[in-house]
């Protein structure tokens, strides 16, 4: 009876870390299109984008700051599943790109043109990673995968928020 209790145990455990494999892998990989075969991280900005635009929240709600917030939670878990020892930031891993995309459309008009330039403002600064988003990647596993695009989406949303009240207010 025990002999059958703990297989039972053992099953529920691999069923369970076999769910949250793929579960990770699914966020890390956003939703498969760190897979894209060409610029992967671009394709997963876009994703991020066409997901942002279709939910019905404001570039300005609770909903957008929270989606952040658990985005980055759960990406540092995701990413971090992703990492290994001989590749600690693989390019599949896109999650990265979607919650730092978010962050660069924070107080944005929820508008084509300004999705847009948040989409190239974005790729430009994670490409170029000002300091200290540079710094920032080299942290351990999935916190130095999700923390660069955090500070590079931070520099987006003040450039764009900027330029949004110095020229277009």
């Amino acid at each position: 009876m025990i002999c059958i209790g703990w297989a039972m145990v053992k099953e529920t455990q691999s069923t369970t870390g076999l769910f949250l494999d793929k579960l990770g892998w699914m966020i890390g990989t956003g939703f498969g299109s760190g897979l894209f075969p060409i610029a992967p991280a671009t394709a997963g900005s876009f994703v991020s984008l066409l997901i942002y635009y279709f939910l019905p929240i404001s570039s300005d709600s609770i909903a957008l700051y929270l989606l952040i917030v658990v985005g980055f939670l759960l990406g540092v878990w995701a990413t971090g599943t992703l990492s290994t020892k001989a590749d600690e930031d693989p390019s599949k891993a896109v999650w990265d790109e979607f919650v730092g995309l978010w962050v660069t459309c924070l107080l944005l008009p929820k508008e084509i043109g300004w999705l847009a330039a948040a989409f190239i403002i974005f790729r430009i600064l994670d490409i170029l990673k000002p300091w200290p988003a540079r710094r920032l990647e080299g942290l351990h596993g999935g916190l130095g995968i999700m923390a660069d695009d955090l500070m590079v989406g931070v520099y987006g949303a003040i450039l764009l928020n900027a330029a949004r009240l110095a020229f277009f207010s």
